[in-house]
This record gives C-alpha cells, structure tokens and sequence, in this order.
C-alpha cells in the first residue's frame, strides 16, 4: 500500500492509542496506519503532556510513515490534531476531528478537574473505577484494549493548563487542507460545531445519528468508512 495516503489515529484523553483498535484494524486493510500515545498517555505515562509535545508527536509518526498522512483524532486528539495541521501543514494532508467542536475553556473543561480531584484521591488513581465505566459504554475489545493500555487519570490537570491556552480557532483557521468535522448528534462536544465549520477553509460537517461522544470507539464500521472518505478526498486535494 505504498501509494495509499497514510493515516495516524490521535486518541482522547487518559487514553491511548489502543483505543483505535477496531478501527485502526479495519482501516488498515486499506491504508497504512499508525496510532500514537501521546506525551502523559499509555506507554508515555509520566510525561508532561504539552499540545507543542503532543504536535511533535503526530510529526513523527507522519514522518515514519513516509511524510505525509490523513491526521485523524478524537476529543483530546482532536484538538492536537488541529495544532499539529497549524505547526506543520505539509505534512497533513487532511483532518477529521471528532468530538472536537467546542472551544476548550477551563469552564468547558471543569467536570473533567473534578473527576481528578475524586479519582486521584483513591489508591488506584481511579483505575478500577474508570474501568467499570468504560466497561459499560465502550465495546469489550475496546474496553480491555485501554485498561490494559492504562487510563492517565493523572495527566487531566496537565491537559487542562494546556488546552485552556490553546487558540483551537485561529489553529483551525490557519489550515487550507481539507477538515471533516465528526460528532456523534448526542455529543455535548458539538455545541459549537458551526462555529468550527465556519472557521474551515476547506470543511464538511458529519453528524451521526444516534451515536454520542464516543462515536470512533462505539461505531467504529461507520467511523471507518468516515476516515476513508477522507483520505480519499485529502488525496484528490492534493492532486488539484
């Protein structure tokens, strides 16, 4: 698959690249892939996270896979998604930003803080907790995928501080590239998903009915075909 545009997956946050299981392994199939841990996440945990560091992260994987790829991330992945299309736009030729549509102020980003003020507080850094929810709403491949990864509890603040001085619009703005932005209809993350689209110099919105916040890990046979329509057309963009 030498002459297929290269896709990398950027999981969301106290995740890891391990969420992209399913999908990754469908996309595969077709493309080549990669999916990252990202600085405080997975095999990374007890790095700072930073959106600079995380940025540098994607670049590489890009740069292992031949230069140039189809960036595709999900709610924290999103967002560093977009800087890494603004710190290195040669090297993405397309975006798909799931879960992504909301400008991440300390307000936006506060129930996340108080789940690290409760979680921190047990001996597991609120591993079995976190577990049992993910168990219930994530499908069981994806589920053991990421408890066995690890869930970063402890990087929220860290994401915080950082994403709360991110300017995600003018980094979106600054993008000629194609974006596709992705939300479940039930995502809270969509709220401002026309504000985005506006800001896009070359954007589509897709909403997908009856899915939610998680629709890459729930859905992913639908999320799949979404990623591959988009590397199809960050191809033909790149022909024009």
């Amino acid at each position: 698959m030498p002459d297929r545009l290269p896709v990398v997956f950027v999981h969301g946050i106290r995740m890891s690249g391990a969420a992209w299981t399913l999908v990754a392994d469908r996309a595969g199939r077709v493309r080549p892939v990669t999916a990252v841990d990202l600085p405080g996440h997975g095999r990374r945990r007890g790095e700072r996270f930073t959106v600079a560091g995380s940025a540098e992260t994607v670049c590489e994987a890009i740069d292992s896979l031949g230069g140039r790829a189809l960036v595709v991330g999900h709610s924290l992945g999103g967002y560093v998604g977009i800087a890494t299309a603004e710190m290195a736009p040669a090297k993405v030729a397309g975006l798909v930003v799931a879960g992504s549509t909301c400008v991440p102020t300390r307000t936006l980003m506060t129930p996340f803080t108080v789940m690290h003020r409760v979680l921190s507080r047990q001996p597991d850094g609120g591993q079995r907790a976190s577990s049992r929810v993910f168990d219930r709403v994530l499908p069981p491949a994806i589920a053991r995928a990421v408890e066995t990864a690890g869930i970063a509890t402890e990087v929220i603040p860290d994401v915080v501080d950082e994403l709360s001085g991110f300017d995600v619009l003018a980094a979106l703005g600054s993008y000629a590239g194609p974006i596709s932005l992705v939300n479940g209809r039930h995502d809270h993350f969509r709220v401002q998903e026309r504000r985005f689209l506006r800001q896009c110099r070359d954007g589509r919105l897709i909403v997908v009915a009856g899915a939610g916040h998680y629709l890459p890990l729930i859905h992913p046979e639908r999320f799949t075909e979404l990623v591959l329509e988009a590397a199809t057309a960050a191809e033909a963009a790149s022909y024009r």
